[in-house]
């Protein structure tokens, strides 16, 4: 019985230290990432470094998707991301990645996008938003969208209150950009983005519900109404000063840091960088934390977003899991401390017993040589 129990002691070390080597490099991920969760680029990093474990061909592929839709900036930016990671490409898909991007930043492309984003107020690269933009500092972007909203708001017609209340906001940061020259640009610019990735359908619903409350909240809709009735974009300063009386500055905290966050994503990423961010951002946090991962990413960016998706940004679902997963690594541990315990004390225990035994024999046999002697002298 009593070797039964050493065994037994000794089949549950053996069965926890097997069990703890199974578990204790997905326990080690775990806590990593629970550490890192409110560091989006650590967090980045530890998820890739599993994603690309699974799939070594996952960045090859993605640039040959990224090329077929014709965005050669996601297709440099996972290029970055394989010079980063010491990934090997082939050199003719280097070239066509090269060959690409030329072809997007020449002069001709570069014009026939500004005038577009110039005339239309649409942007989905760096061309069109420089036209957009020059749009909105001269204040015929956002009076066009204004006027144009404002004029289904009056009618009582299908109106985008989001688009309408962000191009007031645009035109009172465009009169402090005026009076700082240049200060607010960068204010400026995100909200155009913002602006812009609403009419292309490309704002993600959780951060459109925030943006469209905050967008109600400085504006003054009787005022605003009235000032659109009679605006024009034909009278820009007349309309202008209309407007800007409906906005109420005080109440645009949240909507100036959302524009700054956007721009500073912008101008690391690009546009095109900044419109995937505001696509899956669920709030403003998101967007604060993509600006965070860009900063630190650069141009690799794109690609980090484009495989991990909000994964990127921050712990999605899994929380739980990482949890038990550390749980049971720790309860694996306890098994095995306690299995040596037992060991040590079961095999300390047989040896005291051995040694009393042997003392207990040493002793009989004293006892007996002592009698047979008295016998004996008898």
């Amino acid at each position: 019985m009593k070797w039964l129990r050493i065994s037994t002691a000794l089949t549950g070390i053996a069965a926890c230290s097997f069990m703890l080597v199974q578990v204790a490099p997905h326990a080690r991920e775990a806590g990593a990432i629970l550490a890192a969760q409110d560091d989006p680029s650590a967090l980045s990093e530890l998820k890739l470094d599993a994603l690309l474990r699974r799939n070594d061909r996952l960045v090859q592929d993605n640039i040959e998707a990224a090329l077929a839709a014709g965005d050669a900036d996601l297709a440099d930016s996972f290029v970055a991301l394989a010079r980063d990671r010491n990934i090997a490409l082939p050199d003719d898909l280097l070239n066509r990645v090269s060959d690409a991007v030329k072809a997007e930043n020449s002069t001709s492309h570069f014009a026939k996008r500004f005038a577009t984003g110039l005339v239309t107020g649409n942007a989905d690269d760096v061309a069109s938003l420089s036209g957009t933009v020059a749009g909105d500092l001269f204040v015929f972007g956002d009076i066009r969208d204004v006027v144009r909203e404002g004029k289904h708001l009056a009618m009582g017609e299908d109106t985008d209150r989001l688009v309408l209340g962000l191009a007031a906001a645009g035109l009172a940061v465009t009169a402090a950009t005026y009076v700082s020259v240049g200060g607010a640009a960068p204010v400026r610019a995100g909200l155009t983005l913002v602006k812009d990735a609403r009419k292309v359908g490309r704002l993600g619903e959780g951060l459109a519900a925030w943006a469209g409350r905050s967008a109600r909240e400085v504006v003054d809709t009787p005022t605003l109404r009235n000032a659109v009735v009679s605006g024009s974009v034909l009278r820009p300063g007349q309309t202008m000063s209309a407007i800007k009386a409906a906005f109420r500055a005080e109440k645009a905290g949240a909507l100036v840091r959302l524009g700054k966050d956007v721009t500073r994503v912008a101008e690391k990423t690009g546009t095109r960088g900044a419109m995937d961010t505001l696509r899956m951002a669920e709030g403003p946090k998101d967007v604060a934390r993509a600006a965070r991962l860009a900063e630190a990413q650069g141009g690799k960016t794109r690609a980090i977003m484009k495989l991990l998706g909000r994964g990127a940004l921050l712990l999605i679902g899994g929380a739980f899991d990482l949890a038990l997963a550390l749980f049971g690594a720790a309860l694996t541990l306890f098994g095995l401390l306690s299995s040596i315990k037992a060991t040590t004390e079961r095999l300390t225990q047989a040896w005291c017993d051995r040694r009393r035994a042997r003392r207990l024999r040493r002793a009989r046999i004293a006892a007996d040589a002592a009698l047979a002697d008295a016998a004996v002298r008898a």
